[in-house]
């Protein structure tokens, strides 16, 4: 999971918006199966990911998570059509490490 952030990292020092993003997504999505998994609970689908986000930020009475969630699928969707302008898949990637921290603490 935290190869993923650390590619992510990589990627970004490289200018490399693009593989950053995906990568940045990638590890939002195994934090997010992971803790589901613990429950246990197989996500399979993009919208089982979200209703499980949604369903963890009612419990945790958390909606920035569900802020913080949107802002890594930006960023998947970043990695298709490549629209983000360069600050803003820097300061997305912060805040997926946000995400990651906060779910990493349920564990």
């Amino acid at each position: 999971m935290l190869l993923f952030l650390r590619e992510a990292c990589e990627f970004l020092a490289k200018s490399d918006y693009v593989q950053a993003s995906e990568k940045s997504w990638g590890v939002a999505v195994q934090i997010v199966k992971a803790l589901a998994a613990k429950e246990g609970k197989k996500l399979r689908s993009h919208a089982s990911l979200w209703q499980y986000v949604d369903d963890l930020a009612k419990r945790l009475q958390d909606g920035e998570l569900r802020y913080l969630w949107r802002t890594a699928n930006c960023l998947h969707q970043n990695f298709y059509e490549n629209w983000m302008p360069s600050d803003e898949v820097t300061l997305a990637i912060e805040d997926v490490k946000k995400f990651i921290e906060r779910l990493k603490k349920l564990f």
